[in-house]
């Protein structure tokens, strides 16, 4: 199937959570705020959350810096 992460389509497997795009990513150790479809998923969602074809996803994640 294919998603919109932050802007650029991606591939992912059919039935993928939101939990296994973040490993995907390497975003799973990181703190971040994800949103579905402009929803938030909560972190505890994260394993639960199915994904679908065409979904849009925004990933944040804090950078710090001076």
């Amino acid at each position: 199937m294919t998603v919109i992460l932050n802007g650029t389509p991606t591939d992912l497997p059919d039935g993928a959570t939101v939990h296994e795009l973040l490993e995907l990513n390497e975003l799973a150790a990181r703190p971040c705020a994800v949103e579905v479809n402009r929803a938030l998923v909560p972190k505890r969602s994260h394993e639960a959350h199915i994904l679908c074809d065409g979904d849009a996803i925004e990933v944040v994640t804090l950078v710090g810096g001076g």
